[in-house]
């Protein structure tokens, strides 16, 4: 199984379209392989740890939101335990819009 690199969606390997936005998604132009994104137990830890300084964000590439977060230690908590959440839920991803991947 891959995924639409631009929304995420699982698409079937020899697809060319995305079902769900319409993005070409062959593999010469968009679609990737479940294993090329960012672990979401490492995402996980560093969040339930780390989140406060903003190390999630910059392990999920996010480095301008990684900073603003470590300045505001996670906004005063209240940014930490939403991005928590999110992280747990499986509902963010990393900075290249692909999916957390449970290894």
């Amino acid at each position: 199984m891959a995924y639409c690199r631009k929304c995420g969606a699982n698409i079937l390997e020899d697809a060319v379209v995305c079902v769900k936005c319409g993005c070409a998604v062959s593999d010469k132009t968009g679609g990737f392989a479940p294993q090329d994104g960012k672990s979401w137990v490492t995402a996980l830890l560093l969040s339930l740890f780390l989140g406060g300084l903003g190390v999630d964000r910059f392990y999920l590439g996010y480095t301008g939101l990684g900073i603003l977060k470590l300045v505001t230690l996670g906004g005063c908590g209240l940014w930490a335990l939403i991005d928590l959440i999110l992280i747990a839920a499986n509902s963010m991803k990393d900075a290249d819009g692909k999916p957390l991947v449970k290894k």
